[in-house]
């Protein structure tokens, strides 16, 4: 199995680094979910990927632990 660091970005106005945290945190908890993502590889490269919100919601309702694929 790879591994991937999943990035998202968003500009905040804040007077600390946690306060700014925080405030992230608070937006993913209210809003719906990011569906533009930065993805790197353990190659460092770098792919933007936009998810289609109907196929992400279907994957993120299944338990793909059961696939042994993921074993």
């Amino acid at each position: 199995m790879h591994k991937f660091t999943v990035t998202i970005t968003r500009e905040i106005e804040a007077d600390t680094a946690e306060e700014a945290a925080l405030l992230l945190y608070q937006e993913l908890s209210r809003g719906p979910v990011p569906d533009h993502y930065s993805v790197t590889d353990e190659t460092s490269v770098t792919t933007e990927v936009k998810l289609d919100r109907g196929k992400a919601d279907e994957f993120a309702s299944i338990d793909h632990t059961a696939d042994p694929g993921n074993w």
